[in-house]
């Protein structure tokens, strides 16, 4: 090899070595893209929520990358459909995990459980849309954030407001709640918190699984009249909670119904028409029928792409907002001139304080020691058809 030759090797290689070390540059003086991988529920059993969640997340990095990315980079999300399948999750997360994301975004409760030891080991900032409690442990998982409120926290605000409620009526008899759930460790998941709460506020409390492919919940409904619950809160999605409640209007059960998240959406409006009509709902993320400004951004860009939020609903807004946390987190990274990696960002995210979602949340923040992002959420009522906003915010710790 000529001197001319080894010379001209060695400025290839360092030229590398320089475009490498630069934090965000490639050739061509093109920004990096940030790596996210994200798995959704298009064609499985919760594809009806999934879908306009999906959605979202994928909405808001459209229009992040349009509006200049993160500090400048833009947002590659990695993505794919895993029919609610915790095998495929698995294999999909790995898959993901080595092709170079920094932060990844999922699903249910089931799998984000499941993934929580490798999350940790492979230091991967991980945000979903379960709100399970067993997320919220620093000890396993250290790498897994909540932006919604958790079901456990849900269950107790519905707990807390059903007692105030009992009470502003002026009764004297004992108060009896059932949570009634989808038989998975997501309809669990709230049962063991909720239940302390109620024991430790003189509340009579049982809980009833939810038979999966059921058609009716006759043998439900007499298990809580039995019970003599005068509150029943729903952890389920859409489908079986509009059944549940047909088949309550249809016997004259008289019960007041409490949604949690999943099921208090504009899907239960749609399958369960009148029967919905004054059923209460713990709704962390701000319904379109009560405009705030946060539901601003994501309207114009779906209207400039030919729908509306209207059209898509408040689970479309939920991922788009999942998705801006946790962007935020990686965009503070890439200002602070650090190494985009997933130690970096889940410092970033542990830094975040009220962060504003536009009042589509209560202010959201985390710390070194918590990753609950948020404790409050305000009850919604089923009034006229629509989710009408039925308190200011309510805390868990209140």
């Amino acid at each position: 090899m000529s001197r001319t030759t080894k010379w001209l090797v060695f400025m290839l290689i360092l030229s590398a070595a320089l475009l490498s070390g630069c934090g965000g540059q490639e050739s061509g003086g093109e920004a990096a893209p940030i790596k996210v991988g994200a798995i959704f529920d298009l064609t499985g059993p919760t594809s009806d929520v999934g879908t306009p969640y999906a959605e979202g997340v994928k909405g808001f990095v459209e229009w992040k990358n349009a509006n200049g990315g993160l500090a400048g980079r833009p947002i590659e999300l990695i993505s794919s459909d895993y029919g609610y399948k915790v095998d495929q999750a698995e294999q999909l997360y790995s898959q993901y995990v080595q092709e170079g994301v920094v932060a990844f975004m999922g699903w249910g409760t089931g799998d984000t459980e499941a993934l929580r030891t490798k999350i940790a080991a492979d230091k991967i900032p991980f945000m979903s849309a379960s709100y399970s409690a067993n997320l919220l442990d620093m000890e396993v998982a250290p790498y897994n954030f909540l932006v919604g409120t958790s079901y456990s926290d849900q269950a107790i605000i519905a707990i807390r407001w059903a007692m105030d409620d009992w009470a502003s009526k002026g009764n004297s008899d004992k108060l009896n709640v059932v949570l009634i759930h989808h038989d998975s460790p997501f309809g669990q998941s709230p049962v063991p918190d909720a239940q302390a709460f109620a024991e430790a506020n003189g509340v009579g409390f049982t809980d009833i699984a939810m038979p999966k492919g059921a058609t009716d919940y006759v043998a439900e409904l007499a298990q809580i009249q039995q019970f003599g619950a005068q509150y029943v809160i729903i952890q389920n999605v859409s489908s079986p909670a509009a059944v549940l409640l047909k088949d309550a209007k249809s016997q004259g059960f008289d019960a007041q119904f409490i949604c949690l998240n999943w099921c208090a959406d504009e899907i239960l409006l749609n399958l369960a028409g009148d029967a919905a009509e004054g059923v209460m709902g713990t709704i962390p993320f701000t319904p379109p029928s009560s405009p705030v400004p946060g539901h601003e951004a994501p309207d114009a860009w779906l209207k400039q792409n030919g729908s509306s939020l209207a059209e898509k609903g408040l689970h479309y807004s939920q991922g788009w907002w999942t998705m801006a946390v946790m962007a935020h987190g990686i965009e503070l990274v890439i200002q602070d001139g650090k190494e985009v990696t997933g130690e970096n960002v889940r410092a970033a995210l542990e830094s975040i304080q009220d962060f504003d979602t536009g009042g589509i949340t209560d202010p959201i923040s985390f710390s070194p020691t918590s990753h609950r992002g948020s404790t409050s959420l305000r009850l919604f009522q089923v009034q006229g058809g629509k989710w009408t906003q039925a308190s200011d915010y309510i805390s868990a710790d209140q």
